[in-house]
């Protein structure tokens, strides 16, 4: 698994976000890569929707569809409701599992043979898909 963190310089969220991503994980292996995005042109090839932005795999499960590349401060809700500056470590973990599939399982099985798998460079045009969560899949 690829973890990559997107912020902007100075971002105030950048070490919390590290610290749930390292909590989360719990001693998994993953690579992590941090980096700054300072112009928009960059958020937009990135698929950065504001500071700090996770992308697991290439995708960022915590999108909202028609939300624009941005270089700005990103907030996440949390299971209450109540908005803060990273995801939860709970809301991370299920990121990293997918669908509850445990994280060694390969990515074939967390999307099901439906002939539609994605190709990890460009997506062939369709778009990304992110995890399953309740029945629904998000696309951007």
């Amino acid at each position: 698994m690829k973890i990559t963190v997107l912020t902007v310089p100075d971002c105030p969220n950048a070490p919390l976000v590290r610290e749930r991503i390292a909590a989360a994980l719990a001693g998994r292996q993953a690579e992590v890569e941090l980096i700054e995005v300072r112009e928009q042109a960059e958020a937009s090839r990135w698929g950065m929707t504001g500071s700090p932005t996770i992308l697991v795999n290439g995708v960022d499960p915590f999108t909202v569809p028609g939300t624009p590349a941005s270089v700005s401060c990103r907030l996440y809700r949390d299971e209450a409701g109540r908005p803060g500056g990273a995801p939860s470590i709970e809301a991370l973990r299920t990121a990293f599992t997918g669908t509850g599939e445990p994280a060694s399982a390969p990515a074939e099985e967390c999307c099901g043979d439906d002939g539609d798998v994605l190709d990890p460079i460009g997506r062939a045009g369709r778009g990304r898909r992110a995890p399953d969560e309740r029945g629904l899949r998000a696309v951007h």
